[in-house]
């Protein structure tokens, strides 16, 4: 089954203190680069959310990355990823998987299993020794609720709203829970 990665990298990065997105990692590469590597790496297809009017080339991004744009991205995370739900009218994919830009750990085969195991009537979260993590698949059936979210909350909400549809998925990579914050998190973790 197809799967289309949706990577959010249009918030404003505030606990960082300066653009996290294009902040080095130790092989000079910046933090959403290695993200979209990942996400590369695992998925046919990569849409890339940004802020209006910011282009990949300034970002470094790779050209198989399709860029969208969330005008309103400075609104909260749910702006972004409605944003990101509307540009997927032309997708095939019977899935989405919603990625964070500042989260350049997560294994590409935990990806390529977590993609595997959604369905598109289904939500599969991963789970790291009990704590919810990401990305988080939607199936196609959930993509009309994408789209009409907004605020800060992002995408808690459908969760909250189909319990009966959310699979949660052991695995066994601690970077589904590893985002970036500060500038010590990236000294602080492995790259």
């Amino acid at each position: 089954m197809k799967v289309v990665a949706l990577v959010l990298a249009a918030g404003q990065g505030a606990r960082f203190g300066a653009d996290k997105r294009r902040a080095l990692m130790a092989d000079g590469r910046s933090l959403l680069q290695h993200s979209l590597e990942r996400a590369l790496a695992a998925f046919d297809e990569v849409r890339v959310v940004l802020r209006a009017g910011e282009r990949a080339e300034d970002l470094g991004l790779p050209p198989a990355c399709r860029v969208v744009h969330s005008p309103e991205a400075g609104l909260g995370m749910g702006h972004s990823l409605a944003a990101g739900a509307v540009s997927l009218g032309d997708s095939e994919a019977q899935a989405v998987a919603i990625l964070l830009g500042d989260m350049p750990w997560i294994r590409p085969a935990t990806l390529a299993h977590l993609s595997q195991s959604v369905t598109a009537t289904s939500i599969v979260v991963p789970v790291f020794l009990g704590d919810s993590g990401h990305p988080v698949l939607f199936g196609r059936s959930f993509w009309p609720e994408l789209l009409c979210l907004a605020g800060d909350m992002g995408a808690r909400s459908i969760l909250q709203r189909h319990p009966e549809h959310v699979v949660h998925l052991e695995v066994s990579d601690p970077g589904v829970l590893q985002d970036v914050d500060t500038p010590a998190t990236l000294r602080q973790l492995p790259s």
